[in-house]
């Protein structure tokens, strides 16, 4: 009886130790990338190292700010409490997920 047991039981041992091995060599490393309002960026060096763009999106984003005047007869410089800041310059934001 302790034969049968030891030929049932082995075996089992044996395929979950190669399910577990194979999985763990089939996981994929990944990284995001964020260019913003057309920054320099190291895209170009990843995918020469081997690197493939797998998602990219890209949306609207504020590059700069800028300091005006809420009213016609406010002074930003003596009244604070008149000076509204809104955007100045809009750009893009992309986005780029590279796996290897």
């Amino acid at each position: 009886m302790k034969k049968f047991i030891y030929l049932v039981i082995f075996p089992i041992l044996l395929s979950s130790c190669k399910a577990i091995e194979k999985k763990s060599t089939e996981t994929k490393t990944s990284i995001e990338i964020t260019v913003s309002c057309g920054e320099k960026n190291n895209l170009e060096q990843y995918i020469n190292e081997g690197w493939k763009i797998t998602k990219e999106y890209s949306e609207e984003k504020i590059c700069s700010w800028k300091s005006v005047a809420a009213s016609k007869g406010c002074d930003m410089e003596k009244d604070k409490g008149c000076k509204i800041i809104k955007p100045d310059k809009i750009g893009e934001e992309k986005v780029y997920l590279l796996e290897k």
